[in-house]
């Protein structure tokens, strides 16, 4: 198949289009699409969350002339690509190896049952819930949008650390507060999301618990000054979790081989 026969199953699930309304109207900033373009015949696809040199050694290995990520391998301003670096090694060992690179990043976080979605429902299989009741979207799109809070079934804060670490596979999950304190409001967001508007936003919605990651030491201690408890998923584990599921809608729509790899060392 054809990069762009390929990339265009890809923007079906998760419109770029998404990425750019986002940013437009929330002041963000991404760098979702194609990022490196080798020109070849693509025969097997490799998803990974991150363009991990890991990842380019199995797409090596399997004989993958594409890699989707999540995160955008090239995010900012790139003044030159050299092997002195690592981001500049990775990047010039796909194109040896003429393998392209396309992020499916702030538009698969927002798009309907993208990364975002995906953690709210992980929440509430964690919870016992058949599915979240009274979802409000801290920023709506036309289509989907970032950040949710939810009601769930009941559930202490302890148990529900518990119930996480197995359904997103990870042992390092931190909560602080009250780990008897009774959930069942949440306001969740993936990745690096959390602000002073989130934390706001959750405090709004009535929530019990802020779960998300990368927690700033000001923004973990506003959270708990706001009445909130704290779950704080690994980035890694928050964003896997959703984007396999991605994975799986792509790979069932494509008539050539597509594998999945999941840097371990970082649930």
């Amino acid at each position: 198949m054809k990069l762009s026969e390929i990339y265009a199953v890809a923007d079906t699930v998760a419109p770029k289009r998404l990425s750019d309304e986002y940013c437009e109207r929330y002041g963000a900033y991404d760098n979702s699409g194609v990022l490196v373009d080798c020109g070849e015949e693509i025969h097997g696809v490799l998803f990974s969350l991150d363009l991990s040199s890991a990842a380019i050694d199995r797409a090596i290995e399997e004989n993958c002339k594409l890699i989707i990520t999540h995160h955008p391998a090239i995010y900012g301003k790139i003044g030159n690509i050299g092997v002195g670096d690592t981001l500049g090694e990775k990047l010039v060992r796909c194109i040896r190896n003429g393998i392209s690179v396309i992020a499916m990043h702030l538009n698969l976080d927002c798009a309907k049952g993208g990364v975002d979605e995906c953690l709210k429902e992980g929440v509430c299989l964690a919870t016992g819930s058949q599915e979240a009741t009274d979802e409000t979207v801290m920023h709506p799109l036309q289509t989907g949008g970032y950040g949710r809070a939810y009601t769930v079934k009941k559930i202490s804060l302890a148990k529900l650390q518990k119930a996480m670490e197995k359904e997103f596979t990870t042992k390092r999950i931190l909560c602080y507060g009250d780990m008897e304190k009774e959930i069942s409001r949440v306001a969740s967001c993936c990745g690096a999301g959390v602000d002073e508007e989130t934390i706001a936003f959750a405090k709004a919605q009535g929530a019990d618990v802020l779960i998300s990651s990368d927690f700033k030491h000001h923004l973990l201690a506003l959270a708990l000054e706001n009445g909130l408890a704290v779950m704080i998923l690994q980035h890694y584990a928050s964003e896997n979790y959703g984007f396999e599921k991605y994975y799986e809608k792509i790979r069932r729509q494509l008539d050539i081989p597509c594998s999945y790899y999941t840097d371990s060392i970082l649930l």
